[in-house]
């Protein structure tokens, strides 16, 4: 079966320190979104969808888009790669775009501006996370027996499991009942403590997170009827915080909205592998290190560049 993997990849990286998507960190310079596309690969999937800010294009092209098209799917074929571009260029026309507005729209946003080239079942990711083989590997059969609309799915990880030692991280966190997901707030400030405990610190206040909470890393699986709904939770959030020139158009609040409508059922799935990401430049040895590793215990070839 025919499934898209779309990656995005146009955010700015700012509490990185730099563009973290295009930072060579494995032992051969590949970048994390190399690791994900070559689980997803071997999974099943048959396109890769970069989506990028324009200026990047001949960027990712040369890092590794390029080589992507000269991979083969497991039938044989060629690996469909296509771009689609996240800037102001894509918001209706009902919209103006407020003074002093620098960046994009945030997740829901990136993914209407691929809409164009994804006409098969789709995995939305993050470019800058590790998401483990096992977990491409589940969500490509899912993605296999979704309906074209009403349902979706994700792959959840363990809070304890993706929060940093260098700083807050958000995250989407969870509640999950008989493997559906019932509800999800995107948490912006979430802290681990010396002691192990882990706190929502936002607004100056500390509320306890168990850290077994199923949370979510950006790793959805939709079928391509969601773009209507997405469409129209998009330009709902710009008639209600489109003045706002820091407000994000989330793909948790939407999925978590469309939830509770009763419009969206979602499957969580789990995985056997461990998450693992950079947020934070003080991350990157961590990473460094466990890529070493996998390629050390053979999960990966020597080279993804080959």
């Amino acid at each position: 079966m025919k499934a898209a993997l779309v990656i995005m990849a146009a955010g700015l990286g700012s509490r990185y320190g730099g563009n973290k998507q295009v930072d060579g960190v494995g032992p051969g310079g590949e970048i994390l979104m190399e690791y994900s596309i070559y689980d997803a690969v071997r999974a099943g999937f048959t396109k890769v969808v970069f989506i990028i800010k324009p200026d990047m294009l001949e960027l990712v092209k040369g890092l590794c888009g390029d080589r992507v098209s000269r991979c083969r799917t497991a039938d044989g074929a060629s690996v469909e790669v296509c771009y689609a571009f996240q800037d102001f260029t894509t918001v209706p026309d009902f919209y103006t775009i407020p003074d002093g507005r620098t960046k994009p729209f945030g997740t829901t946003h990136a993914v209407l501006c691929a809409r164009d080239v994804i006409d098969e079942p789709f995995c939305v990711i993050n470019a800058d996370d590790y998401y483990g083989v096992d977990a491409y590997r589940t969500i490509y059969e899912e993605l296999c027996r979704l309906p074209e609309k009403g349902a979706a799915t994700m792959v959840g990880y363990l809070l304890k499991n993706t929060v940093s030692e260098n700083g807050t991280v958000s995250r989407g966190v969870c509640r999950v009942e008989d493997g559906r997901l019932t509800g999800i707030r995107e948490t912006l400030k979430i802290q681990l403590f010396p002691d192990g405990s882990i706190a929502d610190v936002a607004d100056g206040g500390r509320t306890e997170l168990d850290p077994d909470t199923v949370v979510s890393m950006n790793f959805w699986g939709f079928a391509p009827g969601i773009f209507g709904e997405m469409e129209r939770y998009f330009h709902d959030f710009l008639r209600t915080a489109g003045d706002n020139v820091k407000a994000e158009c989330l793909l948790p609040n939407m999925v978590g909205e469309l939830v509770a409508e009763g419009r969206l059922a979602v499957s969580v799935l789990h995985s056997a592998d461990r998450w693992f990401g950079m947020t934070y430049h003080e991350d990157r040895q961590a990473v460094a290190d466990e890529l070493r590793r996998l390629h050390e215990r053979g999960v990966y070839p020597p080279t993804l560049r080959d």
